[in-house]
């Protein structure tokens, strides 16, 4: 990871809404179609993934791509 793990873990809230916005907008995608889609560093994206899904913001899908990468897709919260 080029930056250190607690900065990329404090930008989750500024980067949440922009990741759960593009896996609503293109439905499921793994987390290297999200970081090519977002423009944001794919290490990073997998640390802010985890907490997205750890939280109930995404879900992920069951089985693996052709790539062997899981599909998250954003979940409705009230």
């Amino acid at each position: 990871m080029s930056r250190d793990l607690r900065e990329v873990i404090r930008e989750e809230p500024l980067v949440r809404g922009r990741l759960v916005e593009l896996l609503f907008d293109a439905g499921p995608l793994t987390v290297p179609e999200l970081a090519e889609r977002s423009g944001f560093p794919e290490d990073e994206v997998m640390v802010w993934t985890m907490g997205l899904r750890k939280y109930g913001y995404v879900a992920e899908e069951k089985g693996v791509s052709g790539d062997g990468h899981y599909r998250y897709a954003a979940v409705k919260r009230p």
